[in-house]
C-alpha cells in the first residue's frame, strides 16, 4: 500500500492544478462611449479591473476601498478600469450610477456578456489583477477582508489586492492568487444554455450570408469567401477574436448614437449566439449548408448596369515603395447636362486601391489642384463603401464640357500591379427636386506631437441658412484613433449625431442618416478627431514624430465630410454660394476658441498684413472679431476693386 501512495498523491495534484491562460484580447466602450481594448494597455505592468454593477451594496461599499487602493499605487505601473457584465444595466443606467457614487474611472458595458462569461465571473465587487507581461490573471478576489454580507469592518485587516498588485510589480508571483469572492451574483443567462444545440444549418449559416457574406464572397474584398461550413469551421477561431476586438463587421460607428443606412453590424444577441457557437466547437448539426445552397454571387454593378462606364488612365503600382496619390482626369464624353443619382466604382486590383474620390469640373476649366475634386463631389471609394446612392429628390449636376476627376491612393503590397478602375454613374431621367451639396469639416493647420496616445483636433462649419444632412465621413490616417460629429445649435444645445470609437483607417464608412437631419441656420457641425501618436498603435509609421497634415498616410488629417441640401433650394432656383461657403470652412478651422469669430490673434499672418489699419473697418458689427460674413464681404470688395 505505501507504495501506491506516491502514485495516488501525484493524481491529487494533477486533478487540482490549474495552468494560467492568457486572458484573450477584447475592446468594449465604456459608460462615456470611449473605445478600450485590453492588450492596449501594456504600458503598465499591472492592470486591476474591478467588477461593477448597479445597485450592489458590497460594490458601492468597496469604492472607498478601490479609492484607497488607486491612491496607494498612484505613482505605480498600475491602471484601474471598472468592467459591468450585468444583465440588467446598461450604458445610460451605469452612467447615472458612476455620476451618483462619483465615480471617475471607465466602467466597460459588455453589453453580450461575453468578456464576463470568458473571465469566469460570478459575482460583482471582485478584483483581477492582470499581469500585462503575461496577460494572465495573477489574482482574483476581494480588494481586501473589510466587507462581508450584511458585516463590515471598521478597518481592513488583510489587503490581498494590494498585495497582489505589489507581486505583480515586483515580478514575483502572488502568495494567493485567488480567494472567494463578496458580491452579487451576476445573471449569465445564456451560459448555461446547450450551445452545441444552436443550428448551424438555421441559425449561424443565414447570419453569416446576412452580415458579412456580401463581402466573404469569391471576387469580393474579403480574404476568403464564406463558401460552405468548413471554410467557417476553419476560420471560426479567428472569427470569435474579431468579434471580441470589434474588427469585424467592419461597422464602428457607437450603436448609442444615430441610425444609419446599410447597417452590418452585429447586434448583442447576434455575436453572443455566433461566439457561443465558436466556443462549442462549431458543431455542424443537421440540415443543408445554406452558404453552400446558395453562395452570395459578386456582382460588378450592384445598382444595375450604368448610364454611363469611365474608365480612369491605368496606372502602375510598383511592388514596394510610395506611391504619391495621382490626379487623374477623363473628360465627359457627354454633350448635354445630366443629374447624377447614384455611382458604384471598382477598383481594377483591389490590393492596391486604397482609396478614390471623384467629383466634377467647372464648365471650361482644366483643373490645376488636388483639391479641385471636391468642387462639384460625387463618390468616395474605400473597402465596403463601393456605392452611393443619392438621397431621394436630390443628385449632383454634371454640365457638357467638363472633366470627371479622381484622386486615387495606391499602396503596394508586394508585386507589381495594374490598376484599371472604373467607374458607374446611374443619372436622373429628369431634374430632381434640389442639389446634393458637399463640403469638408477641416483642419490644414494640425501638428501632432510625438508620443502622444490621445491628441485631440477639431474644427466646425456652420450652415448659414436651414439644412438638411444626409450623410458624414470622418476620415483620418494612421494614427487616428476615434471620431465623432457634434451639432451646436443657435440657442446653446448641443447634440453628438455621429461616434467612431475605434476607427480604423482600413475602412472608410460613409454613415447615412435613416432620417436626415434637420438644422437651423447658425447650427455649426463640429468635426474632432482623437489621434494616438504612440508606440503602442500598431500602425503608427513613427511615433518620434511631429505629425502635420499632409494627402500621404503617414501624415495626418483632420477631415470630415459632409452631404446636405439648403432646404430653401431647388435645382430651379440654386441659391448656393461657393465663395461664402468656403469662407466659412476657413473660419471653421481658423477660430480656435469656437467663438464663431477670428480675433486679432487668430487671424493669419497675410491676413494681417492687409489689416494693420482696417480691422475696425471689417469688423462692421463691432464684436472684435471678423466672421464669415465680414470675410467674405471684404474679399468681394477686394475682388470689385481689384479685378481679382
Amino acid at each position: 500500500m505505501r507504495r501506491l501512495l506516491p502514485a495516488c498523491a501525484l493524481l491529487s495534484l494533477l486533478a487540482t492544478t490549474t495552468y494560467a491562460a492568457p486572458v484573450d484580447n477584447f475592446v468594449l466602450l465604456d459608460q462615456h462611449g470611449k473605445a478600450h481594448e485590453l492588450y492596449y494597455q501594456s504600458d503598465v505592468k499591472a492592470l486591476a479591473l474591478f467588477i461593477q454593477g448597479n445597485g450592489c451594496p458590497i460594490a458601492r461599499n468597496a469604492y472607498i476601498d478601490l479609492k484607497a487602493l488607486r491612491e496607494q499605487f498612484a505613482d505605480a505601473s498600475v491602471r484601474f478600469l471598472m468592467l459591468n457584465s450585468n444583465l440588467q444595466d446598461n450604458r445610460e443606467s451605469i452612467a447615472r450610477e458612476a455620476a451618483e457614487w462619483n465615480i471617475d474611472l471607465p466602467i466597460l458595458d459588455d453589453t453580450t456578456q461575453l468578456i464576463g462569461e470568458s473571465l469566469g465571473l460570478r459575482r460583482t465587487a471582485e478584483m483581477l489583477i492582470i499581469d500585462t507581461n503575461t496577460w494572465e490573471i495573477a489574482y482574483r478576489g476581494p480588494i481586501n477582508d473589510r466587507l462581508d454580507y450584511e458585516r463590515q469592518k471598521q478597518e481592513a485587516g488583510a489587503h490581498y489586492a494590494a498585495d497582489a498588485i505589489s507581486a505583480v510589480l515586483q515580478g514575483s508571483p502572488v502568495a494567493v492568487a485567488q480567494r472567494p469572492g463578496k458580491g452579487c451574483l451576476i445573471n449569465f443567462a445564456n451560459a448555461n444554455k446547450a450551445h452545441d444545440e444552436i443550428s448551424y444549418s438555421d441559425t449561424i449559416a443565414p447570419l453569416l450570408k446576412e452580415k458579412c457574406a456580401v463581402c466573404h464572397t469569391d471576387g469580393g474584398i474579403a480574404p476568403w469567401a464564406m463558401s460552405s461550413y468548413d471554410m467557417v469551421r476553419g476560420f471560426a477561431p479567428m472569427i470569435r477574436e474579431v468579434l471580441r476586438t470589434k474588427r469585424m463587421p467592419p461597422w464602428h460607428a457607437d450603436p448609442h448614437v444615430g441610425t444609419f443606412v446599410g447597417d452590418r453590424s452585429l447586434s448583442d444577441a447576434q455575436a453572443a449566439t455566433l461566439v457561443h457557437w465558436i466556443e462549442a466547437g462549431s458543431p455542424r448539426g443537421t440540415g443543408p449548408d445554406p452558404l453552400q445552397q446558395s453562395p452570395v454571387a459578386y456582382v460588378e454593378w450592384p445598382l444595375g448596369e450604368p448610364d454611363l462606364i469611365l474608365e480612369v488612365p491605368a496606372f502602375n503600382v510598383p511592388a514596394s515603395g510610395v506611391v504619391d496619390y495621382q490626379f487623374p482626369a477623363v473628360e465627359n464624353p457627354l454633350d448635354k447636362p445630366v443629374w447624377v443619382r447614384a455611382a458604384t466604382v471598382v477598383p481594377g486590383d483591389r490590393k492596391v486601391v486604397h482609396h478614390v474620390l471623384m467629383g466634377a469640373s467647372d464648365p471650361g476649366t482644366i483643373p490645376s489642384d488636388e483639391e479641385s475634386v471636391f468642387d462639384n463631389y460625387i463618390i468616395g471609394y474605400a473597402p465596403g463603401n463601393e456605392s452611393a446612392e443619392m438621397p431621394e429628390g436630390t443628385g449632383v449636376y454634371v454640365e457638357p464640357g467638363t472633366h470627371f476627376l479622381f484622386q486615387m491612393h495606391y499602396t503596394p503590397y508586394g508585386k507589381e500591379a495594374t490598376d484599371r478602375t472604373k467607374v458607374g454613374l446611374y443619372f436622373h431621367d429628369a431634374p430632381p427636386k434640389n442639389f446634393l451639396r458637399h463640403t469638408v469639416v477641416i483642419d490644414p493647420t494640425i501638428n501632432i506631437p510625438p508620443n502622444d496616445a490621445a491628441y485631440e483636433e477639431a474644427a466646425y462649419y456652420e450652415f448659414d441658412k436651414d439644412a438638411l444632412i444626409y450623410s458624414l465621413v470622418p476620415h483620418a490616417h494612421y494614427r487616428g484613433k476615434a471620431s465623432r460629429f457634434e451639432l451646436a445649435y443657435p440657442n446653446g444645445e448641443r447634440e453628438v449625431i455621429l461616434s467612431v470609437p475605434n476607427y480604423d483607417f482600413n475602412w472608410q464608412r460613409t454613415y447615412e442618416f435613416t432620417e436626415p437631419k434637420a438644422i437651423p441656420a447658425g447650427t455649426r457641425l463640429v468635426h474632432a478627431t482623437v489621434y494616438d501618436n504612440s508606440s503602442r498603435n500598431p500602425g503608427n509609421p513613427d511615433p518620434d514624430k511631429q505629425v502635420p497634415w499632409g494627402l500621404q498616410s503617414w501624415d495626418e488629417m483632420l477631415y470630415g465630410a459632409v452631404s446636405y441640401a439648403w432646404q430653401e433650394e431647388t435645382s430651379a432656383e440654386p441659391i448656393h454660394n461657393k465663395q461664402l461657403a468656403q469662407t466659412y470652412q476657413w473660419v471653421g478651422f481658423l477660430d480656435r476658441d469656437m467663438d464663431g469669430k477670428l480675433s486679432w490673434q487668430e487671424l493669419p499672418q497675410r491676413i494681417k498684413k492687409r489689416l494693420v489699419q482696417g480691422f475696425k473697418m471689417v469688423d462692421r458689427n463691432e464684436d472684435g472679431g471678423l466672421d464669415a460674413v465680414e470675410l467674405y464681404q471684404m474679399n468681394q470688395r477686394q475682388t470689385a476693386s481689384t479685378g481679382r
